[in-house]
């Protein structure tokens, strides 16, 4: 399925107390840049789009919590995560995301099925596996995409985490709200 034309079930949306997000492929475009600075200290860098950010914020203004897990560490994931409150931000060298969602779950008191997860690489595959609603990225890799219920119609870091976040509030019927109050608190 693709995000375009098919909405995500409101079933599957109106369950939803959790998003996992995966960070590169998905909150970026996979790319980073590596060097270090005059004095050796190595320096990495990612983009990130910023109204990935503001559908973030949106679930969260919604009550929907979201968490990051990243197979790997960086410092530029973290700064991303403290600037848009997100308390749930898990890099986890090598991938072994499923151990670090399965504590998260455990903490949190959720159920798989009440968690959806946007993806685009096979890391993410055990976690996505498991999920109550399975949303991929445009460019994910074959494995996700085929276990995808949900694709966005952007690729990973250019409005994929936007699109998968409006869709899945205007599916619970939350979208026209949460952008009213937004502007209304804005416009005092």
């Amino acid at each position: 399925m693709s995000g375009g034309a098919n909405r995500i079930p409101e079933t599957l949306a109106r369950r939803v107390r959790l998003v996992v997000l995966d960070v590169d492929g998905v909150l970026t475009d996979a790319g980073i840049y590596v060097g270090t600075t005059t004095s050796g200290e190595r320096v990495e860098l990612k983009r990130f789009d910023i109204q990935d950010g503001i559908g973030i914020k949106m679930l969260q203004w919604a009550g929907i919590e979201v968490a990051l897990v990243s197979g790997r560490v960086s410092e530029a994931t973290l700064l991303r995560a403290r600037e848009l409150g997100v308390m749930e931000c898990h890099q986890v060298p090598n991938a072994y995301k499923l151990r670090v969602v399965e504590d998260l779950l455990e903490r949190k008191d959720v159920a798989w099925e009440e968690v959806a997860m946007l993806a685009d690489d096979i890391p993410d595959l055990a976690v996505l596996r498991r999920v109550g609603l399975k949303a991929a990225v445009a460019n994910a890799t074959p494995p996700v995409a085929a276990l995808a219920e949900w694709r966005t119609t952007r690729r990973g870091g250019h409005g994929a985490v936007r699109e998968f976040c409006e869709a899945l509030l205007e599916a619970r019927g939350e979208l026209e709200g949460v952008i009213r109050r937004y502007e209304e608190e804005r416009s005092r």
